[in-house]
This record gives C-alpha cells, sequence and structure tokens, in this order.
C-alpha cells in the first residue's frame, strides 16, 4: 500500500490518508469544499461547494498517477438530498465516464459542509 499526500487538496482533518494507492487501484477519502490554500470553506451553495470538491479529488487522484476519467464508483454525501439536482449538474461536468456511484443524505458532514465525494479509481497507464 502507498499513501498518497499532496498539497494541492486539503490535508486530512484527522487519522486518515487523503488517499491509498493498492496494485493499480487508488482510493479516495471523502473530499469535502475546503480551499486547500486558505483552509476555508469554498462557497455557500451546493454548486460551488461541489465545485471545489471535484477540483480536491482532480489533485488527489493526479497525484497517485490517475483522474477522475479513470473513475470506477464514486459514493457521494449530500447535507440535504433537495440539492440532488443541483449537484448532478456539476458532477456530471467531471465524471464523464458515468462510473457506478451511490449517493445518499446524511445527518451532517464534517464542519457542515453540504457535500462529500470519494472516488476508486484505477491508475492511468
Amino acid at each position: 500500500m502507498k499513501k498518497v499526500e499532496t498539497k494541492n487538496a486539503p490535508a486530512a482533518i484527522g487519522p486518515y490518508s487523503q488517499a491509498i494507492v493498492v496494485d493499480n487501484l487508488i482510493f479516495t477519502s471523502g473530499q469535502i469544499p475546503i480551499i486547500p490554500e486558505t483552509g476555508e470553506i469554498a462557497g455557500n451553495t451546493v454548486e460551488e461547494q461541489a465545485e471545489q470538491v471535484m477540483k480536491n479529488l482532480s489533485a488527489v487522484l493526479k497525484e497517485a498517477g490517475s483522474s477522475l476519467e479513470k473513475s470506477i464508483k464514486t459514493t457521494c454525501y449530500l447535507d440535504n438530498m433537495e440539492d440532488f439536482s443541483a449537484f448532478n449538474k456539476i458532477y456530471e461536468k467531471y465524471f464523464s465516464g458515468k462510473p457506478a456511484r451511490s449517493c445518499v443524505a446524511v445527518k451532517e458532514l464534517p464542519k457542515k459542509v453540504l457535500c462529500e465525494v470519494e472516488v476508486i479509481a484505477t491508475i492511468c497507464e
């Protein structure tokens, strides 16, 4: 196993890695909409926050030698399922390959953000 760490995505806010590579797969931790340079939450809407989440995921995947296009499975967490349609508009811009996905509403997310996404992807060859 290889731990992945990049300064282009938020540092872990707990005892975990940004991602782990096993063989030719990368498993990311959930990314929330923290702006890596400032530590602040990006925006107040699910659209603004989803955009930052995708940037953070992209940075972690790139560091591991992968990309969003190589995603196999995503798990998406929403603070409110009423944001599902708005979230999907941002999600589909980044995951054009349509990986398998689960999307659930949860009671609360870290730092009271509106969305979080984790990815399983293959390593680019």
